[in-house]
């Protein structure tokens, strides 16, 4: 993660600074865009005074057409000074915001870049934690509702209170006793808001949780449409997505009838300014204390007095938004990373694996009991056991997905905590049952398994694992699109890329969990005799169920509720566990029944 440097010398990570309120988010990422925004400012300020040179030339042509000026000269000169500074005025605005979008729009993509690479740091468990929806909803949906805060809030609250207070100032060099009369009904408007506003701390965290509870639904839906349509789970999907979509309206609607009486009256009171102005000026006006042209004026004045202040009140709602948002994103940044150093600092000596008193939890639960291992260089090791015991845990401690709670994992004599994630990926090669292909070519599907590697590579790569001929029969061959999560092939057609994908990375350590589960029997075949061929010398570390797949595995190793109960060579597992002997003839009986 990417560093500041304190005063006090000590470094803090994004996810601190991010931690620490939405102004040190904020200030954070318009780093590097600070100027983008700082002249969208000045050209909002620009703006304010081009429309308060208005009202001051407005002023004076009152005030001359009042007094009995006939000069037409005088007025058609004052009208092009008005309506040049009206189209200066909007012309400053496009500017600033424009310029605050171009800041804005950057900043989204900052904080996004920022949230992939923190998934990128977290361990896969952590990640799973959270739904593929509530991540879409934070990274897409949520970030992007910055948009409206930062790129109208930053240069149009600053350029409406300024002009506000500079209007007001106007009024009350004119005339203090109307200025401050049109304030009377400023107080109860006040009021109103506060009132609204003290229930937005009891209301609008429900909403939020009300809608990410509902993109969570949508996108479970969608996902499973194919399941929920073959088992004929329409109804109850369907009403499970309604149910998550009323409640979503109603929140909002329940919010808003406690709040729609205090903001109308709110509203009401705000632009009120005529309530004590008028009544003031008229008085003011009879004793003499008060010209008629003033008074003609400051009635217009106060137009632009009260107005900019409403639409900055209609921001506080946005504001507020950002502060939730921020603390979604803080949520995701706050999680724990997996811990690696920078650099490089021991080498490991071979490519043997060693597990030391290995405790590793789910959540609160500990699903590992100080597993101890040891895997030989250049050895072929199975993983096997009842279902939920713990082997693909231990691949997935192994392949560095997951951090252990205590103990070790060792590589080569090296504790793979002590090594940079890049540096420790490179030898690794970790294909699990459940493969992911992205919504690209065949070809570059494979190519991922080693950036740079030709055509001719992924190509033989692929000849070596038995995929390159159905690969050739598929529409476009190596160019034909996998579809999204590898949509548009069959499961097994996914698990043979993946392979193939994990072979070109040529890494020493090959860690294949259910690998060929997919697969249909003659497929499976070729697989397994091309994946001896090409994990051949490399330490090669195998989870099946079907047992006759890894019997002459180099050691096997029995994992039972989180331990390791048994290791050994075929024979001496049949010899000495009962629970392996016992799985060994469950999986032939099967095997004499499908023959």
């Amino acid at each position: 993660m990417e560093k500041e440097q304190s005063k006090n010398g000590s470094t803090e990570t994004d996810a601190q600074v991010l931690n620490k309120n939405t102004f040190a988010w904020l200030w954070k990422f318009t780093e590097g865009k600070r100027s983008v925004y700082l002249r969208s400012i000045i050209l909002a300020l620009l703006g304010v005074a081009c429309m308060m040179l208005v009202y001051v030339c407005l002023a004076e042509l009152i005030r001359e057409l009042v007094g009995g000026n006939r000069d037409m000269s005088f007025y058609i000169q004052r009208g092009a000074q008005i309506g040049i500074l009206w189209v200066l005025r909007y012309a400053f605005h496009g500017f600033s915001t424009m310029s605050s979008h171009v800041a804005t729009f950057g900043l989204i993509g900052s904080a996004r870049k920022l949230l992939l690479k923190k998934l990128n740091t977290m361990p896969l468990g952590t990640v799973q934690s959270r739904s593929s929806g509530e991540y879409k909803n934070i990274i897409c949906d949520r970030v992007d509702q910055i948009e409206m805060t930062l790129a109208h809030v930053t240069p149009e609250f600053t350029a409406n209170i300024v002009g506000a207070t500079l209007m007001f100032i106007y009024m009350m060099s004119i005339d203090w006793r109307v200025g401050l009369w049109q304030l009377i009904c400023i107080p109860a408007g006040f009021i109103a808001f506060s009132i609204m506003m003290a229930s937005t701390p009891k209301y609008y965290p429900v909403t939020i949780e009300k809608t990410k509870a509902l993109n969570a639904v949508a996108v479970e839906y969608i996902g499973g449409i194919e399941v929920i349509k073959a088992f004929g789970q329409s109804k109850t999907s369907y009403g499970k997505f309604v149910k998550a979509a009323k409640e979503g309206a109603d929140c909002f609607i329940d919010w808003m009838q406690k709040e729609n009486f205090w903001q109308n009256f709110g509203m009401a009171c705000f632009p009120a300014t005529m309530l004590g102005l008028l009544p003031s000026g008229v008085i003011y006006c009879l004793n003499g204390s008060l010209s008629p042209a003033n008074f003609i004026v400051l009635i217009i004045l106060s137009f632009g007095t009260i107005a900019p202040l409403i639409t900055v009140f209609s921001y506080f709602d946005d504001i507020t938004k950002v502060g939730e948002i921020i603390s979604d994103i803080s949520d995701v940044m706050d999680e724990k990373d997996l811990v690696r150093p920078d650099s490089v600092t021991k080498q490991p000596s071979d490519y043997g694996i060693v597990l030391k008193d290995v405790h590793f939890s789910y959540k609160d639960k500990e699903v590992l009991h100080g597993i101890n291992m040891e895997i030989k260089d250049g050895s072929v090791n199975a993983l096997v056991g009842p279902s939920g015991s713990g082997k693909s845990t231990i691949a997935r401690l192994i392949a560095s997905l997951w951090d252990v709670d205590s103990g070790e994992i060792m590589i080569g004599g090296v504790n793979i905590k002590d090594m940079p994630l890049v540096e420790y990926n490179r030898h690794v090669a970790y294909v699990s049952q459940e493969n992911y292909l992205f919504d690209q070519t065949v070809m570059d599907n494979i190519r991922m398994g080693r950036e740079g590697a030709t055509d001719e590579e992924v190509i033989e790569a692929a000849k070596k694992c038995g995929c390159h001929d159905f690969i050739i029969s598929l529409e476009k061959g190596y160019q034909t699109i996998c579809g999204g999560s590898g949509g548009h092939l069959s499961g097994g057609e996914r698990q043979r890329i993946s392979i193939a994908r994990a072979m070109l990375k040529d890494a020493p350590i090959v860690i294949l969990d259910e690998a060929t589960s997919y697969t249909d029997p003659e497929s499976e075949a070729v697989i397994q005799s091309a994946l001896s061929k090409l994990t051949a010398g490399k330490t090669l570390i195998v989870i099946a169920h079907r047992l006759s797949t890894i019997a002459d595995a180099d050691r096997i190793f029995l994992i039972h509720d989180g331990n390791v109960e048994a290791s050994g060579t075929q024979e001496e597992l049949l010899n000495e566990s009962p629970l392996y002997k016992s799985m060994w003839e469950s999986h032939i009986a099967v095997r004499r029944e499908e023959a």
